[in-house]
């Protein structure tokens, strides 16, 4: 994790329960979840597949791993797991390169949550090189700590990277905030202790214990996420 930024020891300055916010990349801040899958849809349709539309929320927001695994195996494409993460990695980074949609209201909060200094950190499956890609208009200097899927032994839907993100910010877990936009990505999050923001993207999702869901995030502000981890202690 050479491009990881070490580990912070920060506090939000006003009392507040809420220590930092984690947020997912791919169909939370940027929109791109669609762009995986016509990227997956491309370079099955060149191996002389084509891809169910059902096994669109069986790959969204999972490890690259997975996801190829799957396809493969669904497929039976002849093409290595190594050989088809290079063509879905550079195949993405062309559609990043001539478009990049945020997210309604993403821009709106990663401002907000800078403006009043609380730590936040960017928690994605993706792979170094693509969220170092994304970043660039993401704006880099909104995010005190990022973790990628290709630097943690276990990525989602295990809770490694969410205790990693928290541990970097010196921040207890159960008082961070994190926002996802899949199933996998909210397990990873509830496993590891948080209060989770569920934005869907792909497929629904239903509210539970220490999971909240909203149609946008329009719908979330620095005051909503204090609110929830308050509320939850």
């Amino acid at each position: 994790m050479t491009t990881t930024i070490p580990a912070l020891r920060t506090r939000t300055g006003d009392g507040s329960a809420l220590q930092a916010v984690l947020l997912d990349m791919d169909g939370t801040l940027v929109d791109t979840e669609g762009f995986w899958w016509d990227v997956e849809a491309a370079v099955f349709a060149d191996l002389g597949h084509t891809l169910d539309e059902s096994w669109r929320q069986v790959v969204v927001g999972g490890p690259m791993s997975r996801s190829a695994g799957f396809l493969i195996e669904a497929t039976g494409a002849d093409i290595t797991l190594a050989e088809l993460t290079v063509l879905l990695n550079q195949g993405f980074e062309d559609r990043i390169d001539h478009s990049l949609p945020l997210m309604p209201g993403a821009a709106r909060l990663l401002a907000e949550l800078a403006a009043h200094q609380v730590p936040t950190a960017l928690v994605s499956a993706s792979h170094r090189r693509i969220i170092d890609r994304v970043l660039a208009s993401l704006g880099p200097q909104h995010f005190a700590l990022t973790v990628a899927g290709d630097e943690v032994p276990r990525t989602k839907p295990h809770p490694d990277p969410y205790l990693l993100a928290a541990a970097g910010l010196g921040a207890d877990p159960a008082r961070c905030a994190v926002i996802e936009d899949t199933a996998t990505g909210v397990a990873a999050a509830e496993a590891a202790g948080c209060q989770v923001v569920a934005v869907p993207s792909v497929a629904p999702i239903a509210p539970a214990d220490r999971r909240t869901v909203v149609s946008s995030l329009e719908e979330v502000d620095l005051a909503f996420l204090r609110g929830l981890v308050t509320q939850m202690r």
